[in-house]
């Protein structure tokens, strides 16, 4: 048995065996050094063995939890999850769990900050992210179904949700879904939302590195799917008011959350149509803006080569480059550098008599008003839909510009999640949900109607 299984790793160098003769019996111990803790090994395994005057029950002699393994197959896979596999007289196998620990310390998010909320995020390790939720979910009703995905990485994925809450033909179409992914790769939890969501420009599954937001999202009904080696959970499913609400809204007053939501929604807009609406009155309907503002916006322009188009397509990718190389950047100088970059070529631009003043002062606001969302997945659709707006205020000024808000509107209304609206809770409209979308005036006195119908909250 320890030669069939050395001879399929046999290209693995990290794999290493022991054997120990011990009262006319045979111990083999096969490990993979770079996944399993050698103290361990030493400690639970080989020194009792050793030390052991009657080695004839094995299970007795290691105190450690033993698995017996009925088959060749289970035991290379174990090899590779950071157990220990025992030979017994070349004929029974065990393993051992001796994982090497090499994940990270639980520490804050660094995507979704908390101002108010815990600081805890979620890591690399499958079973502690679990645990971060069941530390606040002390709950029979919080059940776990695991699959395994990936037929070359053996990736454990975790199904969460509340049992007492859950939709059962929501849980039905999540595990259906997950059993039709057939890639043989699976790393990170963007491989599962890729496979799942359909081919729309609006998220429809969120993902967060907060498992505070986790649980709030199984209270209300909804499934948490956790990737082993991701740091992070994604909620299914998700309605596009959920984008603009945080866990830290729950630990403010009312009146703060509201204000923050309707600034969110602000910003929202703004990223959008901001650029869209500059070309449209100045290109088209100059009539609309005051005389004076005008006359300063022309004489800005007079200066400048390019048209309007052109100009404030220049400062918006300029912008990008600056963001993304914010992102890849190493942190201590990324900032520093972005900032120092954005104020030499913007300054060094209007000098040269490339860019007017004002162009820069719109381009600027719409892309501060999307650094509001934290979330890839939103600012990424911010981005589809400006150049959209942009293009149709090119061609047909406000008019195109009303296009461009209809057809963001009517996009919106067309997507579904899951089988749910993306609209919820304003299409279909819910009264009592409407007190916790674009403003929060009270506790909410029932949970998701659509995900748990309509089950109140004690």
């Amino acid at each position: 048995m320890k030669e069939k299984i050395l001879e399929v790793l046999k290209n693995n160098t990290d794999i290493l065996s022991r054997t120990i003769n011990k009262d006319n019996h045979t111990i083999d111990i096969i490990y993979c050094e770079t996944l399993s803790n050698s103290s361990d090994i030493e400690k639970y395994i080989i020194k009792p063995i050793v030390l052991s005057k009657n080695i004839y029950n094995l299970e007795c002699v290691i105190t450690s939890a033993t698995l017996n393994i009925k088959n060749f197959n289970d035991a290379i896979s174990d090899i590779f999850l950071g157990f220990t596999v025992i030979i017994f007289d070349n004929n029974k196998i065990y393993t051992v769990e001796t994982k090497a620990l090499l994940d990270r310390s639980i520490k804050e998010s660094d995507v979704e900050s908390s101002l108010t909320g815990p600081k805890d995020s979620f890591i690399e390790n499958f079973n502690i992210n679990i645990g971060l939720v069941r530390k606040r979910i002390r709950n029979k009703n919080l059940s776990l179904e695991t699959e395994v995905l990936g037929t070359e990485s053996n990736t454990k994925i975790g199904i969460l949700y509340m049992s007492n809450l859950i939709d059962k033909k929501l849980l039905s179409n999540v595990k259906e879904k997950i059993s039709n992914i057939k890639n043989d790769i699976i790393i990170d939890g963007g491989y599962i939302k890729e496979e799942l969501s359909k081919k729309s420009f609006f998220p429809e599954i969120n993902e967060t590195e907060r498992p505070d937001l986790a649980t709030f999202a199984l209270l209300e009904g909804k499934i948490c799917l956790v990737i082993d080696n991701s740091p992070t959970v994604l909620i299914i499913p998700t309605f596009f008011i959920d984008f603009f609400h945080t866990p830290d809204d729950y630990y403010q007053k009312n009146i703060n959350t509201t204000f923050i939501r309707l600034l969110r929604i602000t910003a929202f807009i703004i990223a959008i149509f901001l650029p869209g609406y500059y070309i449209s009155i100045t290109t088209y309907n100059p009539t609309s803006l005051p005389t004076s503002l005008l006359l300063n916006i022309i004489n800005q322009h007079k200066s400048v080569p390019f048209p309007a188009f052109f100009e404030i397509l220049i400062m918006i990718v300029a912008f990008e480059i600056l963001r993304e190389s914010d992102v890849r950047i190493p942190s201590k100088v990324g900032s520093s550098a972005s900032i120092l970059g954005g104020l030499i070529l913007g300054e060094a631009a209007v000098s040269a008599g490339i860019i007017s003043p004002i162009m820069i002062i719109v381009v600027a606001i719409s892309s501060i008003s999307a650094l509001v969302f934290p979330y890839n997945s939103i600012i990424n659709l911010i981005r589809y839909y400006r150049f959209l707006a942009i293009f149709l205020s090119v061609l047909f000024g406000l008019f195109g510009l009303f296009i461009s808000i209809s057809l963001l509107i009517i996009n919106i209304s067309c997507v579904t999640s899951f089988g749910y609206p993306y609209t919820y809770p304003f299409v279909p409209l819910i009264k009592n949900e409407l007190l916790d979308s674009l403003i929060k005036v009270n506790k909410k006195k029932e949970r998701n109607p659509l995900l748990t119908k309509k089950r109140k909250r004690i």
